[in-house]
């Protein structure tokens, strides 16, 4: 792991829209400190079914809009200005993904467990919520369907 030793630089590590396969390892160097106590990682994957329906997916594409990487890093630039985040990386993938491919990985080191649950919790739910990247479903009967748009 690579440890960050303490200094006033930008505690965000590592943010991507990528169109290739994510790596747990590579996110969770990024965030490497030896004054956190804490570091969460969260990583999100392709399931066999739709969340809400249930239906069977049988294939999945995202995409982003230009400005996913400017959205992104607001978003995690307020996440370091609430919480005392020593080090935060988020990447999230684009194109099309099977069914166990990473989707978004976020991970956020600080000097606590319990705040580093917190910015990790609100890190994803702000990049789900606020950066433009959408995801697009096709089911085994034949429908299709946009999320997030």
């Amino acid at each position: 792991m690579v440890r960050m030793a303490p200094t006033d630089e930008d505690p965000i590590r590592l943010l991507a829209v990528r169109d290739t396969p994510l790596s747990l390892d590579e996110v969770f160097a990024a965030v490497g400190d030896d004054a956190a106590g804490g570091t969460t990682l969260f990583v999100g994957t392709v399931r066999d079914h739709d969340g809400h329906s249930g239906a069977a997916v049988t294939g999945l594409s995202y995409s982003a809009h230009p400005s996913a990487e400017l959205e992104l890093r607001r978003v995690a630039e307020k996440v370091a200005a609430d919480f005392p985040v020593r080090a935060l990386a988020a990447v999230h993938r684009v194109g099309d993904l099977r069914v166990g491919d990473l989707a978004v990985i976020v991970a956020v080191s600080c000097p606590h467990r319990g705040e580093a649950f917190a910015a990790s919790r609100r890190l994803i739910d702000d990049l789900k919520g606020e950066v433009p990247i959408w995801k697009h479903q096709t089911f085994e009967d034949g429908t299709e369907e946009w999320v997030g748009c």
